[in-house]
């Protein structure tokens, strides 16, 4: 196998471990950090699948890594962010809704990978989803935000990227 068949794949555990220093850095509760580490592991992850359709090198396992780094970055991360910095004040609750969140990004993931695709996304994506909370957060951080917007949001969103209603087109 060629070297620029792993170079993809590069970006994508650079994605994996951008999201892992913003879990490392909740727990330093350097906040606004996590969520810039999340941010740039968006902007990261927009280019593995786009470097590998150009230099023709996509594969299952490609995909496959790709989706458990992006529940890493995107799912998890985001949601202990959102849980440290807010919802741990509203207890069990804040558990289950950071859990959904969570949830429904593996679900999408999932459900993507198996899906035959005709240029539409079903839901919104799970990058799309931990990159509003990271900016909620980097937001909650200058202005006091309503834990119950906050909550109302992270439900919103976790609707959001499993339900077969919202469709994306493919740019």
């Amino acid at each position: 196998m060629k070297v620029k068949a792993h170079i993809p794949n590069l970006f994508t555990f650079f994605n994996l471990t951008l999201g892992i220093l913003a879990i490392i850095s909740i727990l330093g509760e350097a906040y606004t950090l996590s969520a810039i580490l999340i941010l740039v592991a968006a902007f990261m992850d927009r280019f593995d699948g786009q470097l590998a359709r150009k230099l023709d090198v996509e594969s299952e396992l490609g995909k496959e890594l790709d989706s458990l780094c992006d529940l890493i970055s995107f799912g998890v991360a985001p949601a202990i962010l959102i849980w440290s910095f807010q919802l741990v004040d509203i207890g069990a609750v804040g558990i289950v809704i950071i859990v959904l969140f969570a949830i429904a990004g593996a679900y999408r993931l999932a459900r993507f990978n198996i899906m035959e695709f005709d240029g539409e996304y079903m839901g919104i994506p799970i990058t799309a989803s931990g990159g509003i909370v990271a900016l909620m957060t980097l937001y909650s951080i200058n202005y006091p935000t309503s834990i119950y917007f906050v909550s109302i949001m992270m439900l919103f969103l976790s609707y959001s990227m499993i339900s077969k209603r919202i469709k994306l087109k493919k740019r």
